[in-house]
């Protein structure tokens, strides 16, 4: 379907065809479990689009960038390889192209493909008029050369721009004091929603993000439609865990591919109602119906810019400090044992994940601006599950990851599912053999030197796991110089 071979094009005859003995198959025989995983693929094939899109920046189109150093984080609707200077092409409006950028994928995995991609991108001082202000252009004019993990070229051009001013008589203030930064409720207090601080998070849902022509979407859109009229009425004659699961599913699918101009997300209650349901009708398989779960909800909370200024809040004590002068989003106590959806949150500096149900954080590292991260009470179950935050060496300096469950399982099954030079996706550093120096004990926080050794952290919170002794805390004071608060205690 995807080269369109003769007798598999059009893609709709096809789907329609296939879908016609899915249903014949599974709905008057609910235990043939093929027919299910071949239905579920045939859902895949239908909301997909047909090639990989740019559907995210850091900066956004439109917005303006006040340093001439900082990154450039580009966001694809799917895993992508082949981005480098020869595809993407970076200018002034001065015709001053960069030839010798660098592309990295932001992903824990060992191949070279991701769902965003970054690079530091350095203006010179000459580009700078009178005004200090200068536009930038990114585009793909040979996107022919970014593809999907399944060889599909991402053949539409793109490009956005965004000013970038600069004041040079700005000095750093020397000796400057570091005060601790609270992370507690009664330091933050609501925004004004109109105020200048939220046309960054604006701009993030002015651009379009309709991928696919009206005609392609409009038979996506009428097929799940169909299939969700024949699982409404299964579930008339008989309560099946699967039916309800598959509904979910294709609830999520149409919303998914609604047209230009229809609701988003019009469905997203009642799917968060079967998941309820399926949690407590099918308890062995709770842990991944409260998965999906958290990740409608995640979905549903960045789904508009009206829902998430609602979890944005501001620090009362806002100082001159970049971390408490910008606004926090606080998805606090909301149960999530997982996230997702990061285009819309490539603007985050601050972000509140505490109280939730957390065993990874993946998908973090796109979040190239975040300084201030609070992960207290969750489940993370090793230091391995911090993985993404070594792609945020430079930014992030307030880490909270107290009363997790580190240490508290003697076997961490979880802990192979993270990237590590056990499983063969990170390379072992031979630095940290000279920095353990021998110290059999210091040899066993390999996993916390991987993490915490190339960030640059001014403040630290790990009390209430179990792997924290006296010990660790002396390895980490050593590992990490620049670090000037750790529970609370400020360090000489």
């Amino acid at each position: 379907m995807v080269n369109k071979v003769e007798g598999y094009f059009p893609k709709e005859n096809i789907l329609k065809n296939e879908y016609d003995y899915v249903h014949n198959a599974v709905l008057p025989d609910p235990d043939n479990q093929s027919g299910w995983f071949y239905h579920l693929w045939l859902l895949d094939q239908t909301v997909r689009v047909d090639m990989p899109t740019l559907v995210s920046s850091s900066p956004p189109h439109g917005s303006n960038v006040n340093q001439s150093t900082f990154h450039v984080v580009l966001y694809f609707s799917e895993p992508v390889e082949g981005i480098s200077s020869h595809t993407v092409t970076v200018q002034t409006t001065e015709n001053y192209i960069f030839k010798n950028i660098t592309w990295t994928p932001l992903s824990t995995n060992k191949y070279k493909c991701g769902q965003a991609w970054m690079t530091n991108l350095s203006i010179p001082h000459e580009e700078f008029n009178s005004s200090k202000t200068v536009q930038v252009k990114i585009s793909s004019e040979h996107s022919e050369g970014i593809t999907s993990l399944s060889g599909v070229s991402c053949n539409r051009p793109w490009s956005f721009t965004f000013m970038v001013s600069v004041c040079y008589d700005l000095k750093p203030v020397e000796g400057q004091i570091i005060k601790r930064i609270s992370l507690t409720d009664g330091n933050f207090c609501s925004i004004d929603t109109n105020s200048n601080r939220t046309a960054l998070i604006k701009s993030y849902f002015e651009s379009s993000s309709d991928f696919e022509d009206p005609v392609s979407s409009k038979w996506k859109s009428e097929m799940i439609a169909s299939g969700i009229e024949h699982f409404r009425d299964a579930l008339k004659w008989e309560e099946r865990k699967i039916v309800k699961l598959t509904l979910a599913r294709l609830l999520m699918a149409c919303d998914a591919v609604k047209s230009t101009g229809s609701p988003k997300l019009a469905n997203v209650e009642e799917v968060l109602q079967l998941y309820t349901i399926l949690m407590k009708l099918d308890p062995p398989h709770n842990q991944y119906y409260k998965d999906e779960y958290s990740l409608v909800l995640f979905k549903q909370v960045t789904s508009s810019k009206e829902s998430l200024l609602k979890y944005c809040w501001q620090y009362k004590d806002s100082t001159s400090s970049n971390i408490t002068d910008c606004l926090c989003l606080r998805l606090n106590n909301l149960s999530l044992s997982r996230i997702g959806s990061f285009e819309r949150l490539l603007w985050v500096q601050s972000l509140d994940l505490s109280h939730n149900q957390l065993h990874s954080i993946e998908g973090l590292e796109a979040l190239q601006l975040l300084s201030c991260l609070n992960l207290n009470h969750n489940k993370l179950s090793s230091f391995m599950a911090l993985d993404p935050l070594r792609f945020l060496k430079s930014s992030l300096k307030v880490l909270d990851i107290s009363y997790n469950e580190i240490g508290v399982h003697t076997v961490d099954t979880r802990r192979y599912l993270c990237s590590s030079p056990m499983s063969h996706t990170l390379d072992y550093d031979t630095k940290f053999e000279e920095f353990a120096n021998g110290d059999a004990k210091s040899v066993n926080f390999w996993d916390a030197y991987s993490i915490f050794g190339g960030l640059s952290l001014i403040q630290l919170d790990i009390v209430g796991n179990v792997a924290v002794d006296e010990r660790f805390v002396q390895f980490l004071v050593k590992l990490m110089h620049g670090l000037k608060w750790l529970d609370g205690e400020e360090l000489n």
